[in-house]
């Protein structure tokens, strides 16, 4: 295990891999990243697996198999994505023994396409959860508006849930909040809360990508003085909303039931542009309880030579609202900036879903089998 790798853990953020294929799982990879990288959870999505089955490697005798028993392609997409979640997760199983269930989790996405819809993401959430079959699964869903119910619905049947395309700290709130009915829900309906986790994927480096498109706009001294500040800021200032969340006596009673708290998951995690450290989404970011997933390249950065300075979150709530202020005085309007992102989500969520439902069936049809 490398020395800033250590390092990190021990300062409290678990280390998950942003990224899963079938090679990573059939190579022994992954394995090897959770023996040797102290990876301890991986997350996907749509662009994920679209990338990984796009290029085909190993998917090719299922495909075959899905394209003799003619299923749909939406069918033969959700068996290949689960096949391989279920596949992680039993190579995470030790470490998810090992922590009492708190990491070794690997998750899996609703149809992004279900994103505004209520209804059909609480029955999606809970078809792949039975799917995937496995207890260290997270199902994820979008923090939309329309998410938020479906969040505490599919927490109060039992399930664990990865919030993911969080962007604002209001939103990040009311997250948590589905959180807590969620397991007000569990407990009403008997579930034993200890055995209910979730993180909340709160999405960084898009956030600085928006803004400092919109700071280089501007132009002036002082707005490009703050280019690459607002993401971190943001992320540290939601951490501060953790604390006072899970400080609270609502979630006392809940804790004391036996709830253990939703942590915050720092999210794009790589870094986009390249005058920047490419470790600063890590570094800058680390405080107690949180989870970092990172790209294979973002690990290895920090692995290679990022530096670990102990929390460099809580210290910095004041210079981290003072960032998001000047931006703020500049004409930049944060609900703009944070409704873009979470619209753009969802978007690029929605098209790479597609393309990977494209892929898919034209693999079925070059086989002589599927229908649409």
């Amino acid at each position: 295990m490398t020395d800033s790798l250590a390092r990190l853990s021990d300062e409290g953020v678990a280390i998950w891999l942003d990224d899963l294929s079938r090679k990573r799982l059939t190579s022994g990879n992954l394995a090897e990243l959770v023996r040797d990288k102290h990876v301890v959870g991986v997350t996907t999505n749509p662009s994920i697996f679209q990338k990984a089955i796009g290029a085909g490697d190993g998917y090719e005798a299922q495909l075959a198999d899905l394209a003799v028993r003619g299923v749909t392609v939406d069918e033969a997409v959700r068996m290949m994505t689960s096949a391989d979640v279920r596949d992680a997760a039993d190579v995470l199983r030790p470490v998810y023994d090992a922590s009492n269930g708190r990491d070794g989790r690997v998750s899996i996405e609703v149809d992004p396409r279900l994103a505004h819809e209520t209804a059909p993401t609480i029955a999606e959430a809970k078809q792949l959860w039975w799917l995937v079959d496995r207890p260290n699964t997270f199902i994820k869903i979008p923090a939309t508006v329309a998410g938020l119910p479906a969040i505490s619905a599919v927490l109060g049947e039992g399930i664990s849930v990865n919030v993911t395309l969080i962007f604002s700290l209001e939103r990040y709130k009311a997250v948590m909040d589905a959180f807590l009915t969620g397991l007000e829900q569990a407990k009403a309906n008997g579930h034993d809360l200890s055995t209910i986790e979730s993180v909340a994927s709160f999405f960084v480096s898009r956030v600085d990508t928006e803004i400092d498109k919109r700071l280089t706009k501007i132009g002036t001294e002082e707005a490009l003085a703050l280019k690459g500040k607002a993401a971190i800021a943001n992320a540290r200032l939601a951490y501060q909303a953790y604390e006072e969340v899970f400080s609270s006596d609502r979630w006392k009673a809940l804790a004391a039931a036996g709830a253990k708290p939703q942590r915050p998951l720092w999210a794009s995690t790589g870094v986009k542009d390249p005058n920047y450290d490419d470790t600063m989404y890590v570094v800058d970011l680390v405080a107690p309880g949180t989870v970092n997933t990172m790209p294979e390249a973002t690990l290895d950065a920090v692995a290679d030579h990022g530096v670990i300075s102990g929390d460099t979150v809580t210290p910095n709530y004041g210079d981290a609202k003072a960032v998001l202020d000047k931006v703020a005085a500049l004409g930049i309007s944060y609900d703009d900036v944070v409704q873009v992102l979470e619209d753009e989500g969802v978007e690029k969520f929605e098209i790479s879903w597609k393309e990977l439902l494209e892929t898919v069936q034209q693999s079925l049809d070059a086989k002589g089998g599927a229908t649409k």
